[in-house]
């Protein structure tokens, strides 16, 4: 007889399952997930359907970037499919909700059109909210940015690892009549906290250098000063998100040596000689540096030995070295001398930031208090008094104690039905065993009959 088949990685009593009760796939010890999706798939339109695509590259790799070919994510152990694999323009809000639970996801990025044109996003916390509404002024996709560019940059293994999350201005300074902001203090805490959580935090201490590879920017527009704006209108709630990727490159060195140090670095990771100078009618390869009609290359000025730089850093070499003895570390520390730091090796590098894009221009609406619903916080357009705000205090508690009603009275009811059930089942069950007690008698008393008959 074969084996029973025991679950060793998703069981219940599985050995990896952690000693406080939390699975290793759980949300809990996982980075942040989103899920970036349109809302009618037929009615946003192929511009906008592409740049839904640009922000699920933007949000790897904690994102589903496959999303048309199957609702999965892309980091989850076993992939879940949902009960509609692609993006159609019947889906709803509820079909995604549905499965952002079983998939882990911590955010919903929601792109929709609504009726006038005005191309709108959604950024909900899954499960329990708060979602900012915001209205997308402007926006260009990644490959209008790279025709942009004389030398655009392709994505290959920068995007294996999180971006950088730089923001700026997000919270507005002290002074000024706070009647006159455009968001009260505690949302803009809010929504920099929301912004925040979108992707793992860094440690400094940990994190390696080589892993931060993009840096994705939120830059909030300064608002105007509010001595000379009564209104809060006159100041909106903007903010510029523009997406780079970091290209460091050592400095000092002449467009020779970085031309034959990139050939060499292509050759190793692809096997490719593209981009290697041709040295063949030369002797030396002095001669290709000297010269300067030898293979293109010469004296180079000061001004061409030097990269366009955004800046200029300092970065310890963090290779991992031979682990030697006692003995050895120490001859090679007095052979090196004090002066190099302890053997650590600083090199100067050139830091430039390209553009990746897309460009994305928002412009906060609205705040909701649950996931796309519930009391609405704050409107950019609609504004209460301290009695209209009670008064709808007082029409939330309403709903949520009918809200809670409802719940009791479905699970009296559901409790009511699996007792019915159960009780309905026992009475078939002895109305069976009855009929079957009846049917055993019978036939052996007519099996009595025919022996007497028979004898």
């Amino acid at each position: 007889m074969a084996r029973r088949r025991h679950k060793k990685r998703t069981h219940v009593g599985a050995q990896n399952r952690s000693s406080n009760g939390v699975l290793p796939n759980s949300s809990a010890i996982r980075g942040p997930k989103t899920l970036v999706v349109r809302m009618g798939a037929g009615d946003v339109g192929s511009s906008v359907s592409q740049l839904v695509k640009d922000v699920r590259n933007m949000m790897e790799p904690g994102t589903a970037s496959r999303l048309k070919a199957r609702l999965t994510l892309q980091l989850v152990d076993i992939p879940i499919k949902a009960d509609g694999q692609q993006e159609r323009k019947s889906n709803r809000l509820r079909d995604y909700t549905t499965m952002a639970g079983p998939l882990g996801v911590t955010h919903l990025l929601l792109f929709s059109r609504s009726s006038t044109g005005n191309t709108n996003l959604r950024l909900a916390l899954f499960p329990r909210g708060p979602t900012l509404h915001f209205r997308v002024e402007r926006y260009s996709l990644c490959k209008d940015v790279r025709k942009a560019m004389k030398h655009p940059k392709g994505g290959g293994k920068d995007y294996l690892s999180s971006p950088l999350l730089v923001m700026n201005n997000f919270i507005s300074p002290e002074e000024g009549d706070q009647s006159k902001r455009s968001v009260p203090k505690h949302l803009e805490t809010l929504s920099t906290t929301i912004f925040q959580s979108l992707f793992p935090p860094i440690s400094p201490q940990s994190t390696p250098l080589s892993s931060i590879r993009r840096v994705l920017l939120l830059d909030r527009q300064v608002p105007e000063s509010t001595a000379t704006n009564d209104r809060a209108e006159d100041n909106p709630y903007v903010i510029n998100l523009r997406h780079f990727a970091i290209v460091t490159k050592p400095m000092g060195l002449s467009r020779c040596i970085r031309r034959i140090n990139a050939a060499a670095r292509t050759r190793k990771e692809h096997a490719s000689s593209k981009g290697l100078p041709n040295l063949g009618k030369l002797k030396d390869v002095a001669d290709y540096i000297l010269d300067p009609s030898a293979a293109g290359g010469g004296f180079t000025s000061g001004s061409e030995s030097e990269m366009d730089t955004d800046a200029e850093v300092e970065v310890v070499n963090a290779n991992r070295k031979k682990v030697v003895s006692r003995k050895q570390a120490e001859e090679a520390r007095k052979s090196e001398g004090a002066g190099q730091h302890g053997g650590t090796e600083a090199q100067r590098r050139a830091v430039k930031l390209i553009e990746l894009g897309p460009r994305i221009t928002l412009r906060m609406t609205k705040v909701e208090e649950e996931v796309c619903g519930g009391k609405v916080m704050w409107h950019e357009y609609l504004s209460k008094s301290e009695d209209q705000i009670q008064q709808m205090e007082r029409v939330w508690e309403t709903r949520k104690r009918d809200k809670a009603e409802r719940k009791r009275v479905q699970k009296e009811n559901v409790e009511k039905k699996r007792i019915s059930k159960a009780s309905n089942r026992v009475a078939t069950d002895d109305v069976q065993e009855g009929a079957q007690n009846d049917d055993d008698s019978n036939g052996s008393e007519s099996w009595d009959d025919e022996i007497s008959e028979t004898g």
